[in-house]
């Protein structure tokens, strides 16, 4: 039996508790560790959990032995605390964004080296079956050469998002909708296309005044083949209509799942392509789904990977690549010039330090709350349907 801690008892840990529950037969939650204790021991009431509270992750390390902790404390502090995990012996689930810098990222891998222990940064929409299909359909060749990608990682906040203590703060929370948002939009992008070799990007804040940070970022980045990729992020788009597409010669297919395809009459004008578009769609039907679909999928693999029965599927490559064109969309945004990847411990981004004498503040936050009532939060698409 594996013994699960989950450290911080935010608004997030509702999905990683309802999660490692459906593995009842494979996991435990043995502990709970939050500041707010009273916190942490309603939250495990709630869910009836055999668990001890505990304040610090060093509370719990001194008191009993686990074998897994799930960090789901804000990114300034997923460092520390993973770190701190790892040394400790402590194999480590963590919360996206993996850290809100290079640096970070880097000091975290170091850790995972040196201590033997796994490592997984949470990435959950590629454990989303049209994502999986998707993925396989782009590896089948049958739309022809990748020609263009785009992500559309749109969401929406009202003002109240960051009167939260810690968010609209780089110091805290470390970057907008970028970071904390399109986060699993950009893993996808470099998890179908790889990663580019520059990118060229506007960040700005337009509709949130309590925040230093951006509410949308937009960006075009190149591929050493000549691809081109398109990242969007947002808070402002009402109805959050999140997608990846991709263009092939042969075809296009989209999430949520869609797939077009053009031919050309003789004047060089497109009529649709009924007959590539029955043949990818077959092969679209005809792929498995995955038994587990979000946190669940990759938690399933995790506890595997624990096991020695799986491979880990997202590790803390995968996060640091993630933070890597975060960084560099930062960077090209604020200083309006294109940037090239990979990115040198130079960059004026690659530390903290960096980050906050280099990061604009749209806005100075001037409120703030320690907490909402509701705590409930929604972790975006499906990406079943439109």
């Amino acid at each position: 039996m594996i013994n699960i801690a989950i450290i911080g008892t935010g608004g997030i840990s509702d999905t990683h508790i309802q999660a490692f529950r459906h593995f009842a037969d494979r996991c435990r939650i043995t502990a709970m560790v939050d500041l707010d204790t009273n916190r942490a021991a309603a939250k495990t009431s709630r869910f009836g959990l055999d668990a001890k509270v505990y304040a610090t992750w060093q509370d719990m390390l001194d008191a009993q032995t686990v074998n897994l902790a799930a960090i789901c404390l804000p990114p300034f502090i997923h460092a520390a605390a993973t770190i701190d995990l790892l040394d400790a012996g402590v194999n480590v689930l963590l919360e996206k964004p993996m850290a809100p810098t290079l640096e970070e990222c880097d000091a975290i891998l170091a850790a995972a080296e040196r201590s033997g222990k796994l490592l997984s940064v949470v990435a959950q929409n590629r454990y989303k079956i049209p994502m999986m299909k998707v993925k396989q359909v782009l590896e089948s060749g049958i739309i022809g050469r990748v020609l263009h990608a785009q992500v559309d990682s749109y969401w929406w906040r009202g003002s109240h998002y960051y009167d939260l203590w810690w968010r609209g703060a780089w110091e805290k929370e470390g970057g907008g909708c970028t970071l904390n948002h399109a986060v699993h939009h950009i893993d996808l992008m470099h998890w179908m296309m790889g990663m580019p070799v520059d990118v060229q990007s506007l960040v700005t804040n337009l509709n949130h005044e309590n925040s230093e940070v951006e509410d949308f970022s937009t960006t075009v980045a190149r591929f050493a083949d000549g691809r081109v990729g398109q990242i969007t992020a947002s808070l402002i788009h009402h109805g959050e209509e999140q997608q990846l597409a991709v263009q092939g010669e042969r075809a296009s297919v989209i999430v949520p799942w869609k797939v077009l395809a053009s031919k050309q009459r003789d004047n060089g004008f497109g009529e649709p392509d009924l007959s590539t578009v029955a043949e990818i769609e077959r092969i679209y039907a005809d792929l498995p789904d995955i038994p587990y679909e979000g946190h669940e999928g990759q938690i399933d693999n995790v506890l595997a990977a624990l096991q020695g029965e799986q491979e880990l599927f997202i590790d803390g490559v995968s996060g640091r690549n993630t933070i890597e064109l975060v960084t560099a969309i930062y960077q090209s945004g604020f200083s309006g010039q294109r940037v090239s990847l990979p990115l040198a411990p130079d960059s004026p981004f690659y530390t903290r330090e960096g980050v906050l004498n280099n990061a604009p503040h749209f806005h100075e936050k001037t409120h703030s709350v320690d907490g909402f009532a509701d705590d409930s939060i929604t972790l975006g698409s499906d990406y079943k349907s439109n």
